[in-house]
């Protein structure tokens, strides 16, 4: 089917845009080497240093422990918080029953997902220009530092971005006139998963959109791109409303201010210039008319949101950097292109040369997202401390509550001791974080203890105590006891208190 039925044969879009054209050059004949070779150069870096050193931070000690309850608990949980992870988390609890906890069941499943965004880029890359650009731009994906960042994050965004590569790579698909139905409905139910994973993903829609427009798409792909669509959206809406319900959870994301504006300025300005290199013009599929929009449009609409409520951080619009491998893509092509009309031998070079010398600029960065000190915190580090530190008897408490994840996560570093200010678990209250006593029962509570430990946030990266819960437990522990170890931890503090006062 044409992709404009309505319009006569000379006014159709090119099946695959100027692809041909670097083929002479030797570039690689073959498809499955284009993507093949991206997808596992993406999964070597995934795969190195995926423990890194054993540490666990708190983001992917949330998906830890709600991994590890059984289903129903998950489901009491969805209907207090964390409502929009809610699909991941039982993707990721079914991944734990399978092959057990670990650093590699937590982090593996988004190495798998960024290589699969990566086969999609060059796979895309390599119909709209080329060989050469769509392995350069596969392989300049798991390169980006924040590709490089979540690609061993125990978190949904890798996973969105695969479903986005995917998506986009259906929808390059339909614009070459090679539509069917079984493509669009494939295309729905990605935007679908994608939506359910983190429903910010639908701002790849408007992204789309924008392309079509740029392409001047037919009728017949407007009609069922719009079904696909808004089937996606109609299926997530609920979602999106019951997540409102507990917007206080992203609460703690500041407000939009201009120094948070230059990173995705730059990323643009980077865009901006492999969309000129493409050439782009209206009514011809390109690299442009598809990455470039992929860029920008999801960031102008998360900055557009966060004007109304604060929401703007770059996780959320992750998928948005295929766009940005797509415009890289092309400018390596073009480079492939200016050294093959001097040199045609030294063509070949290009491509491996520019990967090889990103590896090597990127090196320290690279390092630096594989070790604990690349998170604000490690849960494990402090579990350790915590059994080196505990005897048996003493009682244990957490400022703020927030903190207990690490006990959710290590429960054997905390046999023995009793978390006296808790009324409710975790997996009894449905909650990440438990539900604590009154202040005054946790006054009573730790007058009653000779040797308590305190498990808190480091001082670089604690904040103000506001709760009066914590408060309470602040001004006990100065007045009615004294401090005889303190040791911080990767982001987090252990002080072990004696008791100096008698109760009254």
């Amino acid at each position: 089917m044409s992709v404009d039925s309505a319009a006569p044969p000379s006014h159709r879009l090119p099946p695959a845009g100027d692809a041909p054209r670097d083929r002479p050059l030797g570039a690689p004949a073959r498809g499955a080497l284009v993507w093949a070779v991206p997808a596992l150069w993406t999964v070597a870096l995934g795969l190195w240093g995926l423990s890194r050193q054993g540490s666990v931070w708190r983001d992917e000690a949330a998906t830890w422990q709600v991994a590890k309850r059984c289903t129903t608990d998950i489901w009491h949980m969805l209907g207090n918080v964390d409502v929009v992870h809610g699909c991941y988390y039982l993707l990721m609890h079914t991944l734990f029953t399978a092959f057990g906890p670990g650093t590699t069941t937590l982090r593996l499943p988004s190495v798998l997902a960024t290589a699969v965004a990566a086969a999609c880029v060059a796979v895309i890359g390599r119909r709209l220009a080329g060989g050469w650009a769509g392995l350069g731009g596969g392989m300049a994906l798991a390169l980006l530092p924040a590709v490089q960042f979540h690609l061993q994050e125990g978190r949904p965004y890798a996973l969105v971005a695969a479903g986005a590569g995917v998506s986009t790579l259906l929808l390059v698909t339909a614009l070459q006139g090679r539509v069917r139905r079984v493509r669009w409905v494939a295309y729905g139910g990605i935007v679908l998963l994608c939506g359910l994973l983190n429903w910010l993903s639908l701002m790849i829609l408007p992204a789309h959109a924008a392309t079509l427009l740029w392409t001047r798409a037919g009728r017949a792909v407007w009609i069922r791109w719009a079904a696909a669509s808004a089937a996606a959206t109609v299926c997530v809406l609920p979602l999106i409303l019951f997540s409102r319900s507990q917007s206080a959870q992203v609460s703690w994301i500041p407000p939009l201010t201009w120094h948070m504006l230059i990173g995705p300025a730059v990323l643009l300005a980077v865009g901006g210039v492999g969309a000129l290199v493409d050439r782009p013009r209206t009514g011809r599929l390109s690299v442009a008319a598809v990455g470039l929009p992929l860029l920008v449009v999801p960031h102008v609409g998360l900055i557009g949101l966060s004007l109304i409520q604060p929401l703007f951080l770059d996780r959320y619009v992750l998928f948005s950097l295929l766009g940005l491998a797509l415009l890289i893509g092309t400018l390596l092509g073009s480079a492939v292109r200016a050294v093959t009309s001097r040199s045609p031998r030294l063509s070949t070079w290009v491509v491996p040369v520019a990967v090889v010398a990103a590896t090597a600029a990127l090196l320290p960065q690279s390092l630096a997202k594989r070790s604990p000190a690349s998170r604000v915190d490690d849960v494990l580090a402090v579990a350790s401390e915590v059994r080196r530190l505990a005897e048996a008897g003493n009682a244990v408490l957490f400022i703020p509550s927030a903190r207990r994840d690490t006990k959710s996560v290590s429960p054997d570093a905390f046999a023995g001791l009793r978390d006296i200010a808790l009324a409710e678990t975790p997996e009894e209250s449905g909650t990440l974080k438990g539900v604590e006593a009154a202040p005054e029962r946790i006054r009573t509570a730790m007058l009653t203890q000779e040797r308590i430990l305190l498990v808190t946030d480091a001082p670089e990266v604690a904040r103000p105590v506001s709760a009066e819960r914590d408060r309470t437990k602040t001004a006990v522990l100065e007045q009615h006891f004294t401090a005889v170890a303190d040791e911080q931890v990767r982001g987090r503090r252990i002080t072990v208190y004696l008791r100096t006062t008698s109760p009254r």
